[in-house]
């Protein structure tokens, strides 16, 4: 009997899986130009329907976000009509993630091409380099900084088709706590499937936009401000290095929190919030008075005018904020552009508010032009761009690895993880 052949991934459609704090998204898509890709299908679990598994970036219950992650890719393979989707692009973000830059060199004694394997073995040498320095760490991702071939720097990864003796690679490592990447791990393997390869959250939403608005956007300078459900972050980026990787550990969740505390329920606050909201008064078209059912401790209704829905977002915006402006301020004069993004950022005025503490020129991050023109107008929204970001990503993994296997976790390796669970549990 001839052997199956093992599956190779690229042989699937790309998918692009978002562990966010408030939902688990997932988005298949295939490409039909360079940087010109066709969505085949998005599903969302909402964590509000179960146990929550993810916050501030972090999966808290790894047994959970298993069960989430196998749910919403079965699902996904049903929406698009093949029968399984067994391994998914990441990206990953969250409060502890922190950056540094490491390198990493080759002699290979004579001129000759620079291979992906030599790449991928000085890019595993850089990670290594820095568990090993503090075990308490994983490296979440590595981005390129720039290379130097014999003596001559360059900021593109080297082709095929280049040849050096001396291969000098360096990066910028997005690192967190050891156990960041241990749940994740462990979450993919209880749910079945394999991780393709994870990216950092800022390069996803950089490249997006760089594709988008040009590589110019990069070398000269750019920021963006990622208002997310439970932390808000903001990345600096010129000349091939990460100016700084700052994290708030406070998003929309805590808005609609606030606005909570005005007498009505959450799920009231959040549909005020997402309908009405506003950054400011200031930025108010007109102050209608809204009547919402009172929170149900309370009973009956209560009324509350569209500019004080307004103060009580801004007060909340401004201490997320705060801090992040204050640390933009530091290198905004070495930097062009601020782009704001993430469902955080969908507030009425939200630009109009931004552009208000910074005089550098504040913008949306836009990924349309990634997608094809028949792409639905709901996908082109900020909340989006993460996704599509990974895909792009993705697509440039491929084209580097091609007839990679796919990996699957077997029956045993989800018993390992379900058995060390519950002792876990019951100590």
């Amino acid at each position: 009997m001839a052997r199956k052949q093992p599956q190779t991934a690229d042989s699937l459609p790309l998918v692009a899986l978002d562990l966010g704090s408030d939902s688990v998204r997932a988005m298949a898509a295939r490409r039909i130009a360079p940087d010109l890709f066709q969505i085949l299908g998005v599903e969302e679990r909402s964590q509000k329907l179960g146990n929550v598994c993810v916050e501030q970036g972090i999966i808290t219950q790894s047994s959970n976000a298993g069960y989430v992650i196998a749910e919403v890719l079965k699902l996904l393979a049903n929406r698009i009509g093949i029968d399984e989707l067994p391994t998914a692009f990441l990206s990953v973000g969250g409060q502890s993630m922190q950056i540094v830059a490491v390198h990493s060199k080759r002699d290979q004694a004579r001129r000759k091409e620079i291979s992906q394997a030599l790449l991928d073995e000085m890019e595993q040498e850089c990670k290594e380099k820095i568990e090993m320095r503090n075990p308490d760490v994983s490296v979440l991702g590595l981005v390129p900084s720039f290379f130097t071939l014999d003596g001559v720097e360059q900021d593109e990864i080297p082709s095929p088709e280049q040849r050096a003796a001396l291969v000098e690679a360096h990066y910028i490592a997005f690192y967190g706590r050891k156990a960041i990447d241990t749940q994740l791990q462990k979450a993919f393997s209880q749910a079945g499937r394999s991780i393709e390869h994870v990216f950092v959250r800022p390069e996803c939403l950089l490249s997006a936009f760089a594709t988008c608005d040009g590589n110019h956007v990069l070398a000269n300078g750019c920021a963006v401000l990622d208002l997310g459900a439970q932390t808000t972050s903001l990345a600096v980026y010129k000349g091939g290095q990460y100016l700084m990787n700052k994290v708030v550990p406070k998003g929309g969740y805590h808005i609609t929190r606030m606005l909570e505390q005005q007498g009505m329920s959450f799920a009231t606050a959040e549909v005020l919030k997402k309908q009405f909201g506003c950054a400011a008064p200031a930025y108010i078209q007109k102050n209608v008075r809204l009547r919402v059912p009172a929170a149900p401790e309370i009973g009956g209704e209560m009324v509350i005018a569209a500019d004080e829905l307004a103060e009580a977002i801004e007060l909340k915006l401004r201490e997320i904020l705060e801090p992040l402006m204050t640390e933009l301020k530091k290198v905004e004069e070495r930097i062009q552009i601020l782009y704001i993004t993430g469902g955080g950022s969908m507030l009425q005025g939200m630009a109009e508010y931004i552009q208000s503490l910074t005089p550098l020129r504040v913008t949306y991050g836009a990924h349309n032009l990634l997608l094809h023109r028949d792409t639905e107008e709901k996908y082109l929204s900020p909340a989006y761009t993460s996704l599509v970001g990974t895909l792009l990503l993705g697509q440039d993994y491929r084209d580097n690895h091609k007839n990679q296997p796919v990996r699957q976790p077997g029956f045993f390796d989800r018993m390992k993880e379900s058995t060390l669970d519950m002792f876990i549990d019951q100590n």
